[in-house]
């Protein structure tokens, strides 16, 4: 039996459309389907939308919204977020847009798992070059397109993506300066765990 919408939820919804900026409702009207959810942040409205059509989205933002910049590009690793199930896409990208000309705000995210590719929008902001750039370092998310996709924060033969969740927290390897070889050189990490012995010292009262 499906549920009966009452008029209270009718009235809500209602009133958040009123609530969402033109922008938003402007991509809504232009992207339908594309857009797959919006939500109200903190500081500026959250639109999900698919990854398809992250470049269509972002050159319309740029050039029919007036957000000229994008501040920031991060990956986030959802896997052992309490809200996460088994099958659905593992990261996210979360894109920091900003209009100092109208002086607001939007932030858009999309899902992505491991072996799909995002498209770059490299051609939109070409200073999101080092951000996606480090989402690849950090997340292993591949940016489709990039002009020059490689490490950025990591050396050229580091293995692994740190930011995963299933990184471990020593490392795999370590790098030192080999004085035989002169040079930096790669050994396996090998943690010793550490034995805490209680001290104690005379005369001091620890009752």
């Amino acid at each position: 039996m499906s549920e009966e919408i009452t008029k209270e939820e009718i009235q809500e919804e209602a009133q958040q459309e009123v609530n969402i900026p033109a922008d938003v409702l402007a991509l809504k009207e232009k992207f339908g389907d594309q857009v797959l959810n919006v939500n109200s942040g903190i500081d500026c409205f959250e639109v999900t939308v698919a990854r398809k059509g992250i470049v269509d989205i972002c050159h319309f933002l740029k050039d029919e919204c007036d957000f000229e910049q994008m501040i920031d590009l991060c990956g986030v690793d959802m896997s052992e977020y309490p809200s996460y199930k088994d099958g659905e896409a593992r990261f996210r990208v979360v894109y920091q847009l900003l209009s100092v000309s109208k002086n607001k705000r939007i932030r858009l995210k999309l899902e992505v798992d491991e072996r799909e590719l995002v498209e770059s929008v490299v051609e939109v902001w070409p200073t999101v070059n080092w951000f996606e750039r480090e989402a690849f370092d950090m997340y292993g998310i591949i940016f489709n397109h990039h002009p020059d996709l490689r490490r950025i924060l990591t050396d050229y033969g580091f293995e692994g993506h740190p930011l995963r969740k299933d990184f471990p927290l020593t490392g795999r390897v370590e790098v030192f300066f080999d004085e035989t070889q002169w040079r930096c050189v790669y050994r396996p990490n090998k943690v010793e765990n550490r034995v805490l012995i209680p001290k104690a010292w005379p005369g001091v009262d620890r009752g």
